[in-house]
């Protein structure tokens, strides 16, 4: 037990922030998602193999940074800085109440600012020389959380995840650890990752993007497509709407990138969550699914999610109306939701309704406006290396 009586203390979403495929906002990314709007994935990109693939491409221009931050420009950095002004009324109040050195910062992200890089290195081989301005560090992983540091005048522990898929869902635990163990009185966490050509051109070669839409757990899957976005959060122990009931994580190494085809590492995620919740199976009203349409993913999900939860459990994999936002997947699924529990209503599952009959048998809500109760709602994210993560949110 630690000093501060911390431990077993409530951790709640003071203040949320959303920008991706679906919409430049919360209010935005909400509305779009609801009603199962999937125009932010009919978008393409150019791959290195001359193939055109969908991505889940912002809808919008990022503005520059502020002059005063014009050291730390970079399309990653432009949404990191898009997704926290939404939340700056908020972490003012917390500063001045806890002090900037109770002020904590967690970013999952995978690709940080690479895309700078790769324009910087472009310019290079044309040139002879960096282009001015050019900053090496702009690409470190660590970026994004010292970014959100420098821009707050945070002076508590800042520090970035990056776990590829469950980076994003990962800072939401690590946020609520520092938080438990009285290390802060408020984090700033979430995940952020945009679109470059690495990430675009390393899945092609891994035979996993799709070439149309991505089709989550159809008999018709065949791969990913590739997004960005930003989620940021505020979590503190003050009361609010909507709670981070629990997480389970584990690692099962199983390979480099398939998954455990019999779900060992996904299955322990789930069930510590559920334990650290008090909760049973049955509590939970909603599950968002990783859902990444790959053969092998989508099988061992079915598979898991079935055991624990049965066939009626509420379900949906939203990446057919975003794209697979890597390092910040797990944490605009945790806004989606954080959406759901406040509106009672399943976000759509958008695929083409033909049935794997190989896969164990999901509930997956395909259907507009479908309500559910407000309890408790989970999302899983799993990743490269058998990282798994299971989130559970509820609205008290």
């Amino acid at each position: 037990m630690n000093s501060t009586g911390t431990e077993d203390a409530p951790i709640y979403f003071a203040a949320m922030s959303a920008a991706n495929a679906l919409g430049r906002d919360w209010d935005d990314v909400a509305s779009r998602l609801f009603a199962a709007d999937g125009a932010g994935l009919e978008r393409r990109a150019d791959l290195n193999d001359g193939r055109s693939v969908p991505v889940g491409s912002l809808g919008f221009e990022l503005a520059a940074l502020p002059a005063a931050l014009e050291d730390w420009e970079g399309r990653n950095n432009r949404l990191v800085y898009h997704c926290l002004v939404p939340l700056l009324p908020e972490i003012e109040r917390v500063i001045a109440r806890f002090g900037a050195s109770r002020i904590g910062v967690v970013v999952g992200t995978s690709t940080s600012g690479i895309e700078r890089s790769e324009a910087a290195l472009r310019a290079r081989v044309e040139t002879g020389a960096w282009p001015e301005g050019y900053r090496f560090e702009r690409q470190e992983l660590g970026d994004p959380s010292a970014f959100i540091a420098a821009v707050i005048g945070a002076k508590g522990p800042y520090y970035s995840i990056s776990t590829a898929c469950t980076s994003g869902a990962k800072a939401l635990a690590s946020a609520a650890r520092l938080l438990r163990l009285g290390l802060c009185g408020a984090v700033i966490a979430g995940g952020v990752d945009t679109l470059c050509g690495l990430t675009l051109n390393g899945f092609s070669v891994l035979e996993a993007m799709a070439g149309e839409r991505c089709n989550p757990f159809s008999v018709n899957r065949g791969g990913i497509n590739i997004g960005e976005g930003g989620a940021l959060f505020l979590l503190t122990r003050d009361e609010a709407d909507i709670r981070l009931a629990s997480w389970g994580e584990s690692a099962d190494a199983h390979h480099l990138s398939a998954p455990d085809p019999e779900g060992h590492g996904a299955r322990l995620a789930i069930e510590q969550a559920l334990r650290r919740a008090n909760i049973e199976p049955s509590e939970i009203s909603y599950l968002n699914l990783h859902g990444t349409a790959t053969r092998l993913n989508d099988a061992m999900e079915a598979r898991v999610t079935h055991d624990i939860f049965g066939p009626e459990l509420a379900c949906s994999s939203t990446k057919g109306l975003t794209g697979h936002m890597l390092g910040a997947a797990g944490s605009n699924e945790a806004a989606f939701v954080a959406m759901a529990l406040s509106r009672g209503e399943v976000p759509p599952h958008v695929w083409d309704g033909e049935v794997d009959p190989a896969l164990a048998a999901l509930r997956l809500v395909d259907k507009v406006g479908e309500t559910v109760q407000r309890g408790y709602m989970m999302s899983c994210s799993y990743a490269f290396g058998g990282n798994n993560i299971a989130l559970i949110l509820a609205r008290d």
